[in-house]
């Protein structure tokens, strides 16, 4: 899981007009599902979804991947690519934690089982 804030100019909204621009369709990629409150990439090579909510001038957001873990720098890359090429305009700053580590490559790790020496 990948966890960031976005910090708007003063006075912005730039929740609303994210929203409003993947409604209308200038912003194709992305699409918001749940009344705006979750927003999935529109390729299906870019696993998982961002829930994300706004209040003071700050978008709080959260990539969850949970088929593919690990994965979910592919969305966040999409998405902070967007933002910087079409919204840089209207951004203060983006601050950007990786709160749980994952395992290896995405991979469940499998107990070896101790073999026991055989009675006669």
């Amino acid at each position: 899981m990948i966890r960031f804030q976005i910090f708007e100019r003063t006075g912005v909204n730039l929740h609303k007009t994210l929203v409003d621009a993947m409604r209308a369709g200038e912003l194709r990629t992305f699409e918001a599902t749940k009344r705006g409150r979750r927003i999935q990439h529109k390729n299906v090579l870019y696993p998982g979804w961002m829930n994300w909510s706004a209040h003071d001038g700050m978008i709080n957001c959260e990539v969850i991947s949970p088929r593919k873990p690990g994965r979910e720098w592919q969305f966040f890359s999409a998405f902070l690519g967007r933002l910087a090429d079409r919204y840089a305009d209207q951004i203060i700053g983006i601050n950007i934690q990786f709160p749980a580590a994952t395992s290896e490559s995405g991979k469940r790790q499998v107990k070896k089982r101790r073999r026991t020496a055989r009675r006669r």
